[in-house]
């Protein structure tokens, strides 16, 4: 048996953790330099903010139906999330965190043992009770199933307590006919329009189609989902895998054209991803860098271009990446735009130490034991204190936030300060 654990309203549930005042009440939550919507209670759902709304756009609308707008708390978020995540381990060995505020857990043999409707009470009440994050428990035969259940915990609260169980063929007809096709786990929204279009509403529509119809338009993808959901299991839990691609992409918090200032932040970013690639001990054999104006500023003249460098070598040194980032960026700048996103993209991945050399260009092997350094250096005072010379060694970067709420659990100066009388 499969469990599927789904934080409620994540981002907002986080924020009322530590601002009770804020429950009950409509919240949304801002993306990266307060852009746009990416979370929204359900009090903001039923207000009818949508999501994606862009947050300039939606002002006035905000302050008529009483949001309260907050800009995203990654720092929060993520603590809350690892929290989840380590009470959620004490359930069971086997468990594969699917999102910051998802988890599918694996109960083999757990059935046998255990009334698992009351063991998924036991989860949600710990969560909840130990980290204040409400959570919904689907538990079914397979993870696609109990995606089902997670949906069927989360949408009937009051019957279910949150926790709902398919333990029964009698239970998956019944949920399949009930969820719409479009709700089902791994259905988009074009392939939902496309099956819709051969009359296949629900998810029991969708197990009574033909196997081979299925296979052919599809493919194993779709007939891997077809069958889970038939309670036949395919999908095991995926275990923890080094990242393909590592990327770092940022919306400047105002239009930029000046090539330096680009050029900086391309330097800046590309360092970040060297970081993180030297984490995972590997290497990149190859480069994406992109540019692109602001495509909400229509009377503005547009402009989106990428370039893919394959490296000569591969490498994870900050100065050699950044040289080639540079170099990329020199194919796709043009003068006369102005310029509100840029980013940089590491791939196509070797594992470090086991590179084949080349006969005229390889990486400095000098940059191995300074970038440790440089590495050991800012891990220690707990920021990036060293730097490239191309990088602005004044500056660091700070996202649009006007509406942050407190570091709460990660930063000591934002502890809540509880006093205590002196009866």
């Amino acid at each position: 048996m499969f469990a599927l654990v789904d934080c409620n309203n994540f981002y907002a549930s986080c924020e009322r953790v530590f601002q009770p005042k804020l429950r009950n009440q409509p919240i949304a939550i801002l993306s990266n330099n307060d852009g746009c919507v990416i979370s929204r209670s359900n009090e903001a759902k039923n207000a009818g903010v949508p999501m994606g709304a862009p947050a300039y756009k939606f002002q006035d609308f905000f302050e008529k139906k009483k949001i309260h707008v907050l800009s995203s708390n990654y720092a929060l978020y993520g603590d809350m999330s690892n929290r989840v995540m380590n009470l959620l381990a004490e359930f069971t060995p086997d468990i594969e965190i699917y999102s910051i505020d998802e988890a599918f857990l694996k109960f083999e043999g757990f059935e046998k043992y255990f009334d698992l409707q009351e063991y998924g009470k036991q989860i949600r009440y710990r969560v909840t009770k130990g980290t204040g994050i409400p959570i919904s428990v689907g538990i079914a035969p397979t993870k696609a199933l109990s995606k089902v259940a997670n949906n069927i915990a989360k949408k009937f609260p009051e019957k279910t307590g949150n926790v709902y169980v398919i333990d029964t063929d009698e239970k998956r007809i019944k949920a399949l006919k009930w969820l719409a096709i479009e709700a089902v786990w791994g259905i988009g929204y074009k392939l939902a329009k496309r099956l819709k279009a051969v009359e296949i509403q629900t998810a029991f529509d969708f197990v009574n189609c033909k196997e081979e119809w299925v296979k052919k338009e599809m493919g194993v993808v779709g007939l891997r989902l077809y069958k889970e959901l038939q309670g036949i299991n395919c999908l095991d839990l995926d275990e923890v895998a080094d990242k393909r691609n590592i990327a770092t992409t940022r919306s400047f918090e105002t239009n930029y054209k000046d090539y330096e200032l680009i050029k900086e932040r391309i330097v800046t970013f590309t360092v970040s991803c060297a970081e993180k690639l030297r984490k995972q001990k590997a290497c990149c054999n190859a480069i994406v860098v992109f540019l692109r104006t602001n495509s909400h500023r229509k009377e503005l003249a547009q402009y989106n271009r990428s370039h893919f460098l394959a490296l000569p070598f591969p490498t994870n040194s900050n100065i050699e990446l950044a040289k080639f980032a540079t170099e990329a960026l020199d194919k796709i700048f043009k003068k006369g735009f102005e310029y509100k996103k840029a980013g940089v993209i590491l791939t196509d991945f070797s594992p470090e130490g086991s590179q084949q050399m080349n006969l005229f260009e390889n990486s400095n092997p000098k940059h191995k034991k300074l970038m440790e350094t440089v590495d050991k250096i800012n891990r220690k005072m707990g920021a990036i204190k060293v730097k490239l010379a191309t990088q602005d060694l004044k500056r660091t970067w700070k996202m649009k936030q006007e509406k942050l709420s407190p570091k709460y659990t990660t930063k000591i100066a934002d502890a809540i300060k509880v006093k205590a009388l002196d009866f």
